[in-house]
């Protein structure tokens, strides 16, 4: 059983949404109504975008109270595509067992391939994991070992929970999504919106030609700088990775084992 990490605020997340419920009922539909469609197509009346504003504002509020209590996080990236024959679906399965030993909830997409190598990973070794799910047309179903998940109908409402509540990040071989958390993530501590956390990419094969163009052409272009480069590191050993992690989150950032916050009813924590 993997020991709880806390911080001020953790706790276990609630149970899973049961099959049939509304959460579960959505999957395998179209991106969304013509609303949601309609969503980037510039501006629009006043009134739909007053409306459309405090949709997106119940989804954060949503997001938020449901992710309070989850405890600190490592988030791992990863492409919906993979067998769980395949390499980098061990190695997923690996490196979160790895991770959740040291007390951190798994946070993931919630759907199949690396998200649910890496929620079962947790599960191996009694940790705990959630999903962040997204309502898409392909591919995104909620896989069945996470503990708990919530589903987001907008792709930036998920990737602010997908960031917000994690110490560390990893990525495994993945397509246009995970190339897309990586380079976020990656802006995201190279200009100090969140601290300089862990960026651990694993699947060296993959990835090798990825940061040789980063460190051969970005840096020689000065597009970056040789420390913004030097913040993503690259394994496929599952116990360093780990070890990065925990090093940074406890080191670095101060964070100690403690039994977890109460919840308190009256605020409608449960």
């Amino acid at each position: 059983m993997a020991e709880s990490l806390h911080t001020d605020q953790p706790a276990a997340p609630a149970s899973a949404t049961a099959p049939g419920s509304l959460d579960g009922d959505i999957w395998g539909h179209a991106p969304g109504s013509e609303e949601q469609i309609r969503f980037l197509h510039g501006p629009q009346g006043r009134t739909t975008e007053f409306f459309r504003l405090l949709r997106i504002m119940a989804e954060f509020v949503r997001g938020f109270r449901r992710l309070h209590f989850v405890g600190p996080c490592v988030t791992i990236f990863g492409s919906a595509r993979f067998e769980q024959e395949h390499r980098y679906y061990k190695l997923g399965r690996d490196v979160a067992g790895q991770i959740a030993r040291h007390g951190f909830t798994i946070m993931t997409g919630g759907g199949p391939g690396i998200m649910e190598a890496a929620n079962r990973g947790a599960r191996d070794v009694g940790g705990r994991s959630i999903g962040c799910n997204i309502v898409l047309p392909v591919e995104q179903r909620p896989n069945p070992y996470v503990d708990d998940f919530i589903t987001f109908r907008y792709f930036f409402v998920r990737k602010v929970m997908l960031v917000k509540y994690s110490y560390a990040f990893v990525a495994l071989p993945g397509g246009f999504g995970t190339m897309d958390e990586i380079f976020e993530t990656a802006t995201l501590i190279q200009t100090g919106k969140i601290l300089d956390f862990p960026l651990v990419l694993m699947g060296c094969d993959y990835w090798a030609p990825l940061l040789e163009f980063v460190r051969s052409r970005m840096i020689p272009e000065k597009t970056i700088n040789p420390e913004d480069a030097a913040r993503i590191r690259m394994t496929d050993d599952s116990e360093e990775a780990a070890h990065w992690v925990r090093q940074s989150a406890m080191d670095r950032f101060g964070l100690r084992y403690a039994p977890p916050v109460k919840k308190h009813w009256f605020l409608g924590e449960r």
